[in-house]
């Protein structure tokens, strides 16, 4: 049986990433990295919650020490009643370099040889990391340096596209969790809710999947 590890957070894309692998009989190892996001325990919850029943259980990583006294809104939760939160708010800078890295690390000590992630492309001003350029001189890096091989099956894709291949998958929607900007309910105003709410419409959802 092939195996992979995929970078899980229990939100929309690697969920759905994680029922497609599920789907082709593949051995998938999640590994959910706590970089110090406000919201971790949540994610963390929803990570376990959110995979396939008969998925592995994913493996946490720590490495929140790394982003301690960063100023990002992913860190320090910002107070919706009295502050706004911008795109530029909730960068964190190297944080894909970072999760790659450590993902193919852990892969290769485990004798994996492909990473899959939930990654699409984003259209958010300051998510510099998370673009197809950004992933395409991931590549060229990475094919230099050793055998690990990353695969983001929804890179070229849009949120709408995510949407209904989760529907087809029977990915529980509206159990995972995608908020920026606070740590125990989906804010509705962040890129990403904004995002999966635009999703959820155009795909038709809005009235049965929140």
């Amino acid at each position: 049986m092939k195996k992979v590890i995929l970078l899980a957070s229990g939100g929309l894309d690697s969920t759905t990433v994680a029922y497609s692998l599920w789907s082709e009989n593949i051995d998938v190892h999640p590994v959910f990295f706590d970089y110090g996001q406000h919201c971790v325990e949540m994610e963390w919850s929803r990570v376990n919650e959110v995979l396939p029943s008969a998925s592995r259980r994913p493996e946490r990583f720590d490495i929140s020490d790394i982003f301690r006294g960063s100023p990002s809104r992913l860190i320090k939760e910002a107070d919706l009643w009295e502050e706004e939160v911008s795109d530029v708010d909730l960068y964190v800078p190297y944080r894909t370099m970072l999760f790659f890295a450590a993902a193919a690390a852990r892969a290769q000590t485990m004798g994996i040889l492909e990473v899959y992630t939930g990654f699409i492309n984003s259209n958010h001003a300051k998510e510099i990391d998370c673009t197809s350029e950004f992933m395409n001189g991931l590549d060229n890096l990475i094919d230099n340096i050793g055998p690990v091989r990353f695969t983001s099956p929804f890179r070229f894709s849009t949120k709408t596209d995510v949407v209904r291949e989760a529907v087809r998958l029977g990915v529980p929607i509206g159990r995972t969790y995608s908020c920026q900007a606070a740590s125990t309910f989906p804010c509705g105003a962040c890129p990403n809710c904004v995002d999966r709410l635009d999703a959820l419409e155009d795909a038709g959802l809005n009235a049965r999947v929140g």
